[in-house]
């Protein structure tokens, strides 16, 4: 049976994209969220490589970086546009199983929190939980991989492989040093997440009532959503990137940096409270496509395997088994 909206639909014919065949499973969202994941790091990489050399404090390279058009011809200049890529297999590595937890995290919590009622009613509450500990669930896999990807981002760097990246941050700082961040990471993305997953349900409850595939709808709330959770949370994604890359600074006090807050005082210092904001507008301009790329292709996954499955079951009823 053909998926509403697609080009195969036969008309006249509902197709319920909520109701799920007998056979999906968790195991079927987890892989849409890792096709998902995927899909949405590897096309915007180059824009969040670009995120990162602006809002990273080091003084060879802290005034290179003052703008999205500045840092493109400044890295083709002094580097090559394959630099725009280096890094890019940690998140492939990381970002599929991270996403496959992320999103089975998603709609097992949304689950149990009553957001999936059969009373049609909108559950944003339940949204922004099951955002929240998705987050916390898939960032305590991903978090190492983001550690490597900034520091083989940043200006100069020696890494050229997640191998030999991991291996010497293991050696010079140890295991701390792919967690450090992690309690900032969280405080970011956890309201990230369930602003962005409450505004998602939100947003799709008025554009797509009915509930059905569309990728239009999916793509349009999935990026303004993104756009939103993204700008508000620019300012720990700042000192986030400051405690990831602090090895590779040439200040002492960044290199023994503590924590959140003491990471927060060094940037009010140096670049007052304009340095909280370092780097949104590519954190913005990478989050709403990557989000809508990145909800569209969940929900294109998820629309293939239930429309699979609904086949493969009509097909066994057709043969009496």
């Amino acid at each position: 049976m053909a998926v509403s909206g697609s080009p195969d639909a036969v008309p006249g014919e509902e197709y319920d994209y909520e109701a799920l065949p007998a056979a999906y499973g968790l195991g079927h969202n987890m892989l849409a969220g890792a096709f998902a994941g995927i899909a949405e790091h590897t096309v915007m990489y180059p824009v969040d490589l670009m995120k990162t050399r602006m809002q990273i404090i080091n003084p060879t390279s802290g005034g290179l970086y003052t703008g999205i058009s500045n840092a493109v011809s400044t890295i083709y200049r002094l580097e090559g546009l394959r630099t725009l890529w280096r890094g890019v297999s940690s998140v492939i590595v990381g970002a599929g199983p991270a996403h496959a937890v992320y999103f089975g995290t998603y709609e097992t919590v949304k689950e149990f929190a009553g957001g999936n009622a059969a009373d049609g009613k909108h559950h944003p509450f339940a949204a922004a939980a099951s955002g929240a500990a998705a987050t916390i669930a898939s960032d305590a896999l991903m978090n190492p991989f983001d550690v490597i990807k900034q520091r083989m981002q940043v200006h100069g760097s020696v890494h050229r492989s997640i191998a030999q990246c991991a291996s010497q941050v293991f050696r010079n700082e140890g295991l701390a040093a792919f967690y450090v961040s992690y309690p900032t990471t969280l405080c970011m993305t956890v309201p990230f997440t369930a602003t962005q997953f409450m505004a998602y349900e939100s947003l799709s409850k008025v554009m797509n009532p009915r509930k059905e595939y569309d990728p239009i709808t999916h793509c349009v709330a999935g990026g303004l959503a993104g756009a939103f959770a993204a700008g508000i949370t620019t300012p720990l994604d700042v000192i986030k990137t400051l405690l990831q890359t602090r090895g590779l600074s040439q200040q002492a006090e960044i290199r023994n940096v503590r924590g959140l807050f003491h990471a927060a005082k060094i940037i009010k210092d140096q670049f007052g409270w304009g340095g909280f904001m370092r780097g949104w507008r590519p954190r913005i301009i990478s989050t709403m496509p990557s989000t809508a790329i990145c909800w569209s292709s969940y929900e294109m996954a998820k629309a293939y395997f239930r429309r699979t499955l609904r086949e493969e079951e009509a097909s066994a009823r057709a043969r009496g088994l």
